[in-house]
């Protein structure tokens, strides 16, 4: 349904001062979903509407990651304590979409596939704000995550989330003796997602800036 990466592209994507990416979206939606509506929209409605719908979602939500980052809240599971995993992921800032629009430009259609590139400025405090996180000690992490193709926006979401959480368990498993009860902090996604299918699922991999909170440990083990 969406893909983002650049596979039979020839130009080299950029991610500080403009950030440019191409994205792709099935034409037609997955049985049982709906196009999500537009507030904004007067004409009738197309044959890409589902197409442009998704894309319109999806590429807010990773820019926010890209430009201010995501915080999260991360309890392991524990199963002699009774506790069950939980992850919590909100957005840092949201972008301001009316004084530094995300621009949609070059579409085209081929393989029944919706395309377009992407573009985004940085502000000059936005792009200070990146070279932050990327001058100060903050160890990179990656992960990779799966959304069924069958739940849409939330599944593309779920799978951010879980590549977040793989990427989280990936570092703190070599710098963290005990099973925590929390973990908390923030991440900004380094480069470019990459969002593919397979077997029904979606496959996203980030790559991230961590910056590390606090780590609430167990008083007892």
């Amino acid at each position: 349904m969406l893909f983002i990466g650049f596979r039979g592209f020839s130009q080299t994507p950029s991610i500080v001062q403009h950030v440019r990416f191409p994205v792709w979206a099935e034409v037609d939606a997955y049985p049982g979903l709906e196009i999500p509506a537009d507030e904004n929209q007067t004409e009738e409605k197309t044959q890409y509407d589902y197409a442009i719908g998704r894309i319109r979602e999806i590429v807010p939500f990773l820019l926010n990651g890209m430009v201010y980052g995501w915080e999260f809240v991360y309890t392991p599971s524990d199963k002699t304590r009774g506790v069950e995993e939980y992850l919590e992921v909100r957005v840092i800032q949201n972008l301001e979409n009316e004084t530094n629009p995300i621009q949609y430009s070059s579409p085209w259609i081929a393989d029944n596939k919706f395309n377009c590139w992407v573009d985004y400025t940085r502000t000059e405090f936005q792009v200070q704000n990146y070279y932050l996180w990327s001058s100060i000690q903050n160890p990179s992490i990656q992960g990779r995550g799966k959304g069924s193709l069958e739940m849409g926006f939330d599944g593309i979401k779920k799978a951010a989330e879980e590549a977040l959480k793989n990427a989280i368990l990936s570092y703190y498993k070599n710098t963290i003796k005990n099973k925590p009860k929390e973990i908390q902090g923030k991440v900004l996604i380094r480069k470019i997602p990459t969002i593919g299918i397979s077997s029904g699922q979606y496959i996203i991999n980030l790559d991230f800036f961590l910056e590390c909170g606090k780590i609430k440990e167990y008083s007892q083990f």
